[in-house]
């Protein structure tokens, strides 16, 4: 069953066209991905599902409420965790929790029970009488976390949470979303511009560039659209331009790096291993290893989109 839906939303800001005819449904309970490089829209269109910015045209449903029609029954099913933390650096994570946890109306005794199992959730139980000032930069993005879990939202929408964490909080991090999704059946809108964490977290994906859908579905389909289906990864005596350049004139081979002594192909069905390996020996040079590398959404979404996610 779909929670989110979006229809044909387009977003104009003066005569620039910021999105184009944007569409996709999130179904309860997955981990969705929503990724693109600097300036794809991603942000403005968070910003239209929390209302924040309204639509030029289309439109949203959360939970079945329409967005416009309905912004307050559709708010209360959305926690967001924000880029930007919003935290109050003077005052404890316990009250911080108490003050967001109180701008949703729950009575004290509730309030008290959703702030120690937002701690727990996000092992900051044994921190809780601490400031924030003396908090990690990781410590700080659990306890943001926390304060969007206070009124048990159906959606959760984690903009780049673990920008900027030690390994152990994004580790915590990942553990947290996967069992929230588990135990509450709770959906999580996920961005991040680290695609091995799309790929270790989320069901489905949704790529956009320039404000434009390029890709969604699941990771095995988003993968399938690059036609490539492996890597093989060539370790050799002695590697020349000259060899490169031939190398990429290979039947099957849609793209060559080289880094030190190896060779990186990028390959699809009509590849021919024994092919490589007739040109390097034409070359006297040696082939000391051969290793091969399933395709990563990281590749792919290069070649979908010519840019580095972190671009």
């Amino acid at each position: 069953m779909s929670i989110v839906k979006v229809s044909n939303v387009t977003k104009r800001f003066n005569d620039k066209l910021v999105l184009d005819n944007i569409s996709f449904e999130i179904e309860e309970g997955e981990i969705f991905g929503l990724i693109g490089p600097n300036g794809a829209g991603k942000s403005t269109l968070i910003n239209i599902m929390t209302t924040l910015v309204e639509a030029t045209n289309g439109s949203v449903e959360i939970g079945g409420y329409d967005i416009v029609k309905q912004p307050i029954e559709a708010k209360s099913l959305i926690g967001l965790v924000p880029q930007e933390l919003a935290l109050m650096e003077e005052m404890t994570a316990y009250d911080n929790l108490l003050f967001f946890g109180s701008l949703y109306g729950l009575s004290y005794k509730v309030l008290k029970e959703r702030i120690n199992e937002a701690l727990m959730a996000t092992g900051l139980m044994d921190r809780k009488k601490e400031k924030v000032k003396k908090f990690s930069g990781g410590m700080k993005r659990r306890l943001n976390i926390a304060a969007a879990l206070m009124h048990h939202p159906r959606i959760l929408i984690m903009d780049e949470p673990t920008v900027g964490v030690d390994p152990q909080s994004r580790n915590h991090i990942f553990e947290f979303t996967k069992k929230i999704c588990k135990e509450r059946n709770t959906t999580v809108i996920y961005t991040s511009h680290y695609m091995e964490e799309i790929e270790e977290l989320c069901s489905k994906v949704f790529i956009m560039d320039l404000g434009k859908e390029i890709a969604s579905g699941s990771q095995e389909q988003i993968k399938s659209l690059s036609g490539e289906q492996t890597k093989v990864i060539l370790t050799v005596g002695h590697l020349s331009g000259e060899i490169v350049l031939k190398l990429r004139g290979l039947e099957g081979v849609s793209l060559v790096t080289e880094e030190g002594n190896q060779v990186t192909l990028t390959i699809n069905k009509d590849f021919k291993l024994t092919s490589a390996i007739a040109l390097l020996e034409s070359y006297s040079s040696q082939l000391q290893g051969i290793r091969y590398e399933e395709p990563r959404l990281e590749d792919v979404f290069l070649w979908l989109t010519g840019k580095s996610l972190r671009d």
